[in-house]
């Protein structure tokens, strides 16, 4: 295949994948794990995970960098700008029509019937991912008790990245270990793991409070680099500085940029494009939207060719074992807190029947992402 093929392959992909991606990354995951795995064999499902773990460790929307990560093996430099770009362009731009809608006659349409139907659909599609997965991540009773105790902690409330954290370099300390005995030839096994993460909080120190291109961009790109776990952390951000301390928005207008945010695909940052065009037209939300996802497609670019380099090692082999299974965890736990969300608050029985039907086209009948969430959004209409 001619690198010109590939490029071409790249932004249909992408660009198809920004367009149906409902549901947030661990749906984007599923789907992306689908195209490039399953269908298109562009990379195998074990360097899948080894991506998707180091990807859980660094600032930055998780599905976008894995949608980078994809495009910068497949395609190099350019496969990286265009796989990124592809997927990211349909939702801001989308994103950016809504808010001149709501800027222009002060409403958002009603797309609610949409999105009903397409959310317990979605959810079909990440549970398939979530089996696939899984299955490849867990290689012996050992990773598999690693991700149940990482489950664990996110129960009870840890932070994503601690939990992430102490799975990975426990994880290690616990397979190094079993490597160690079964080399000496000593039956048992021993695990005391105890560790303590610090993680970097944001401040804010500007003193400015003027609505600029500068400011705006500054503010979200700051945000980037201390955005850890699910892009949801954004709108604390936002509520916090934006609109408490700087009074660019009210309380009133984050509600419907988190809306938009929900009912649109793509990542949820693409939130960043209604809030920059509300604060400072078409300029703001271009300048918002560079800001809030430049730094991910500079992390790609330095994380990605290190990553193959950590499987020679045995520790950070181990490592990677352990941060793929903890991975897996927080994206089992997400299911089965989108579950609850769906189908208990309120009881919903046409959402368990949609869920139902897509399940069984999904794992009987191999039926894709695409028509999935299509079947849905029909299913959402029609009952």
């Amino acid at each position: 295949m001619t690198p010109r093929q590939r490029l071409k392959d790249i932004t249909q992909l992408f660009l198809k994948l920004g367009v149906i991606g409902f549901g947030g990354p661990a749906a984007h995951i599923a789907m992306l794990e689908e195209e490039v795995v399953t269908r298109r064999g562009w990379l195998n499902r074990s360097r899948f995970l080894d991506l998707m773990g180091a990807t859980n460790l660094v600032p930055g929307p998780n599905s976008t960098q894995m949608v980078i990560h994809v495009g910068y093996i497949h395609g190099g430099l350019f496969g990286l700008i265009l796989s990124g770009v592809a997927f990211l362009m349909p939702a801001a731009l989308i994103t950016g029509i809504l808010a001149w809608i709501y800027v222009s006659f002060g409403d958002l349409p009603q797309i609610e019937p949409l999105f009903y139907g397409i959310k317990p659909a979605v959810l079909a599609v990440i549970l398939g991912a979530l089996w696939k997965l899984g299955k490849k991540a867990v290689k012996s009773y050992q990773i598999f008790l690693i991700g149940v105790a990482v489950a664990i902690l996110l129960l009870l409330g840890i932070d994503e990245v601690v939990a992430l954290l102490l799975g990975g370099i426990g994880g290690m300390l616990l397979l190094r270990l079993r490597d160690y005995l079964a080399k000496n030839r000593i039956e048992g096994l021993i695990a005391g793991i105890t560790m303590a993460s610090l993680l970097p909080t944001a401040t804010a120190t500007e003193t400015t409070r003027q609505p600029t291109l500068w400011n705006l961009g500054f503010f979200f790109f700051k945000v980037s680099c201390i955005l850890f776990g699910s892009g949801y952390v954004l709108i604390a951000f936002i509520e916090r500085e934006l609109v408490n301390q700087y009074g660019w928005l009210t309380q009133g207008e984050l509600l419907d940029a988190i809306a938009i945010g929900q009912f649109t695909p793509g990542p949820v940052l693409t939130t960043s494009t209604f809030i920059g065009y509300l604060v400072a037209g078409i300029s703001g939300a271009i300048v918002s939207t560079i800001s809030i996802f430049f730094l991910s497609f500079v992390l790609v670019g330095l994380l990605n060719p290190i990553i193959p380099k950590l499987r020679k090692s045995k520790w950070s082999s181990a490592f990677l074992d352990a941060i793929n299974v903890s991975a897996v965890a927080l994206m089992a736990i997400v299911t089965l807190q989108l579950a609850q969300t769906l189908f208990l608050e309120p009881l919903d029985y046409i959402a368990m029947l949609i869920f139902a039907v897509s399940a069984i086209a999904q794992f009987c009948f191999q039926i894709g992402a695409l028509w999935l969430v299509l079947g849905g959004a029909m299913l959402g209409l029609i009952l």
